[in-house]
């Protein structure tokens, strides 16, 4: 004996429901101004580590003393 038509459209009402806040979370999720703003949380936690920190200061020293050298030539 088959579903009754109650149950069906109560299953086909939560799966319209379902799909609805899933829709509504990636709509939240791919926003320009979330997604800006993930990405620069993500970089500054990177940047905040300290052999990340290290390795940053120390490029920009040898860019740094590299410049000097060329306009001191």
């Amino acid at each position: 004996m088959g579903r009754d038509t109650e149950a069906i459209e109560r299953d086909i009402e939560n799966a319209r429901n379902q799909l609805a806040s899933t829709l509504d979370e990636l709509t939240v999720r791919t926003n320009p101004k979330n997604l800006v703003a993930g990405t620069k949380q993500m970089i500054v936690a990177k940047v905040s580590q300290p052999n990340v920190k290290y390795a940053v200061i120390a490029v920009g020293v040898v860019v740094g003393a590299l410049v000097l050298r060329k306009l001191l030539r």
